[in-house]
C-alpha cells in the first residue's frame, strides 16, 4: 500500500511542478498578449487539473475514503515522514500556483477591462455627435438613432 501512495504523491509533486511552469509561461504570455498561445496551453492547464483531480480522487479510494495524514500516522517512522514530507510539498506547491493563477486573472481581467475601455472610445468617436437643427415648422428637430417608425405624407 505505501509504494502505490508514493508514487501517487510523487506524481502529484511533478504535476504541480509542471503547473507551476505553464502558469508562469501564461504570464508571460498575457504579458505579450499572444492569445492564440494563451488557448492552446489553457487547454494544457485544464487537462493537467483534470489529472491532478483524478489523482486525488485514487489515493482516496485507494484509502476508502480516509485520509492521507491518518493513514501516515499509523506508519514506521521512516514511511510516515516520506509520505507527510510529499504531503507537505504538494501544499506548498498548491499554495504557489494559486498565487501565480490569482497574478494571471488579475492581469487578463485588466487587460479585457482595458480593451473594452479602448473599444468603448473608439465607438464614441466613430458615432456622429447628436446634432440640434430646426426643422421647417421652427422647432428642433428629433433625432432618432435607434429604429423606429417614419410617419409621413406624400
Amino acid at each position: 500500500m505505501f509504494p502505490i501512495l508514493k508514487e501517487t504523491l510523487s506524481r502529484q509533486v511533478k504535476a504541480m511542478d509542471l503547473m507551476e511552469e505553464l502558469l508562469e509561461e501564461e504570464f508571460s504570455l498575457l504579458m505579450a498578449r499572444d492569445t492564440d498561445a494563451i488557448m492552446t496551453l489553457e487547454f494544457s492547464i485544464h487537462e493537467l487539473l483534470r489529472q491532478l483531480a483524478s489523482e486525488k480522487e485514487s489515493i482516496i479510494r485507494f484509502l476508502g475514503g480516509g485520509k492521507l495524514h491518518d493513514y501516515a500516522q499509523m506508519l514506521p517512522n521512516d514511511k510516515k515522514m516520506t509520505i507527510l514530507q510529499l504531503w507537505h510539498e504538494i501544499d506548498k506547491k498548491e499554495q504557489t500556483c494559486s498565487k501565480q493563477a490569482s497574478k494571471n486573472t488579475q492581469l487578463s481581467l485588466g487587460l479585457l477591462d482595458q480593451s473594452k475601455e479602448l473599444l468603448n472610445y473608439l465607438h464614441e468617436r466613430i458615432v456622429p455627435p447628436q446634432r440640434t437643427a430646426y426643422s421647417r415648422k421652427g422647432v428642433y428637430t428629433q433625432s432618432r438613432p435607434q429604429a423606429s417608425m417614419i410617419n409621413g405624407r406624400f
